[in-house]
């Protein structure tokens, strides 16, 4: 699935395991656990597969439910 030539920098994407991935979905925020990524080696550029930002997308739609939610706490930083 990976394994091509980084965009940003011809460095080579490799695929890599993650405990958590956070991707934006229509100005929130799904989280994905245990996920398959691809990562450049020299400028540790992402790349998800179509199969990935799908299933963030239909759990931010709510077509599928999720398994949990977080709570996480925001702040100004100025």
């Amino acid at each position: 699935m990976y394994d091509f030539t980084c965009e940003h920098c011809n460095g080579l994407v490799r695929e890599r395991i993650v405990d958590r991935e956070v991707l934006k979905h229509k100005g929130s925020f799904v989280a994905l656990e245990n996920v398959s990524i691809g990562v450049c080696d020299k400028s540790g550029a992402r790349y998800f597969d179509a199969s990935v930002v799908r299933r963030a997308a239909e759990i931010g739609l709510g077509t599928i439910p999720a398994d949990r939610t977080l709570e996480i706490p925001m702040g100004r930083y100025a």
